[in-house]
């Protein structure tokens, strides 16, 4: 190492040669006096110093300039941060540590210079990967090695409906949906636990108690010795997904039957009509009393066995009727008001509330009172007779008229909830339903690109809500 002093120890010019840092003497004009064989090799500097090195000159145009700040105020001593020119052109970030002396009258400084550049590549890479798992779309977690939870993404705040506060050092099967076993988790757990990724596809539970589908890549973490010091639990949200699966697989089942229906009606149609044209001449024909009443009562089944069956052909055609511009409000009261006249609607009180202006649909009035008619019918019949009230509630967005009724009937039980769009299931007595009403309006709804929902409390009240879009007329029989 070149020192400014001649009579400089060489035992002090060795030691510093050994040192693992950078080292400069720098003049308080800020030119490099001297500087040790670290600095040599980094910076590709020459055998020695000619006195006319700027020390700023080894630094790139982007670094701070740590050394006039010192000079200025007299510190005595300092830390900075500086980025000098690598000899193979990288830069090299540094931590400074600064010394300022007075030497026979000349302000000096002693600067070792650390080189950090491995420590700054590591804080930028964990910096970018934090900011890769905070940002992404897909709900992430992070585990310690029991399991509880130390850290989640704001997607998994989404997805979960739990805030940050509510999951941190919680559980993951706060979120568990109850649908597999402990057998099923353990083995989970014993892969991960042997420093091995689990994948799998599961149903969750959010806060608010609706499912949620997720593909989760669970990965140990796994610290220098090798032992397994947390785990990063990776989803991705399939909620729509499962959704849309399952509505194709009753779209499926719908058409089946709709193709079934069409042959029904065509195979029975006729004898039907050969037994009813039949029945009418022996009704003309005879004078027993007893024997026109039992062919009333065969009239009256060949009429209740036609109506099903046009029921099954009106849901498995497009229907024909007219498209009319339609005012749901008007069709809703009109349909309350031909539900009121039944005898069995006398104890139920019915109120209509129109929330705001709803702009004409164009619809087929007959099919969509049909839809309402039945709906409204169904509340009645969950009344039992007994005292109670329906609430028709008709609103609207930019897109799409709801329409909500309610009933304080009996309800439906959470079993029965998936099944009472379909065809023949009905939980009425025999002979009083042919389970066919809410088939027969979930196709009318579903042909104008509208939907059915329904949503019970068990021996409380049941809502049925009919959601249309505005624009109908665009799609029905698309």
């Amino acid at each position: 190492m070149n020192l400014p002093s001649a009579d400089t120890p060489r035992a002090v010019e060795h030691f510093i040669d050994l040192l693992p840092d950078m080292c400069f003497i720098v003049s308080d004009q800020r030119i490099v006096l001297s500087y040790n064989r670290r600095a040599k090799e980094l910076l590709n500097l020459p055998p020695t110093t000619d006195g006319q090195i700027p020390f700023y000159s080894l630094l790139t145009e982007d670094s701070p300039r740590p050394l006039l700040s010192v000079l200025r105020t007299h510190t005595v001593a300092a830390e900075a941060e500086a980025r000098f020119r690598g000899a193979n052109g990288a830069p090299i970030d540094a931590l400074l540590f600064i010394r300022s002396v007075e030497e026979k009258g000349n302000r000096i400084l002693y600067v070792i210079a650390r080189d950090v550049s491995e420590e700054k590549k590591k804080e930028l890479d964990l910096l970018r990967f934090s900011n890769v798992v905070h940002y992404t779309v897909n709900p992430i977690q992070i585990t310690d090695a029991r399991g509880r939870m130390i850290y989640v993404n704001p997607a998994f705040e989404r997805a979960s409906g739990y805030t940050r506060e509510e999951l941190i050092g919680a559980n993951p099967n706060i979120m568990s949906s109850g649908k597999y076993s402990k057998e099923f988790w353990q083995k989970a757990w014993n892969i991960i636990n042997s420093g091995k990724a689990w994948t799998g596809e599961i149903e969750n539970k959010r806060k608010d108690g609706s499912p949620l589908f997720t593909q989760i890549l669970i990965s140990p973490i796994i610290d220098v010795d090798g032992k397994v010091v947390g785990f990063l639990g990776a989803h991705r949200d399939i909620t729509e997904q499962k959704q849309l699966e399952q509505q194709l697989m009753h779209s499926q089942k719908m058409e089946s039957i709709g193709t079934l229906a069409a042959g029904i009606a065509h195979e029975v149609g006729n004898p039907l009509t050969s037994i009813s044209s039949i029945v009418q001449v022996l009704s003309r024909t005879t004078s027993d009393e007893y024997a026109r009443d039992k062919l009333g009562l065969v009239q009256s089944q060949v009429h209740r066995i036609t109506k099903i069956i046009r029921d099954l052909v009106d849901f498995s055609r497009p229907s024909n009727y007219q498209l009319q511009a339609t005012d749901i409000p008007r069709a809703v009261t009109d349909a309350v008001g031909i539900v009121k006249m039944a005898k069995k609607a006398r104890e139920v009180q019915f109120h209509v509330d129109v929330r705001r202006q709803i702009p004409l649909i164009t619809l087929v009035p007959d099919q969509i009172a049909q839809v309402f008619i039945n709906i409204l019918l169904n509340g009645v019949d969950a009344m039992m007779g007994k005292k109670g009230s329906i609430e028709v509630v008709v609103d609207r967005d930019d897109e799409h008229v709801r329409v909500d009724i309610t009933d304080t009937g009996c309800g439906i039980h959470n079993e029965n909830i998936e099944k009472i769009f379909e065809p023949f299931f009905t939980t009425k007595p025999v002979g009083e339903g042919t389970g066919l009403g809410l088939w027969v309006s979930y196709g009318i709804v579903r042909s104008f690109r509208g939907d059915i929902r329904v949503a019970s409390e068990p021996g409380q009240k049941t809502t049925f809500t009919v959601i249309l879009p505005l624009n109908a007329k665009e799609y029905h029989n698309a």
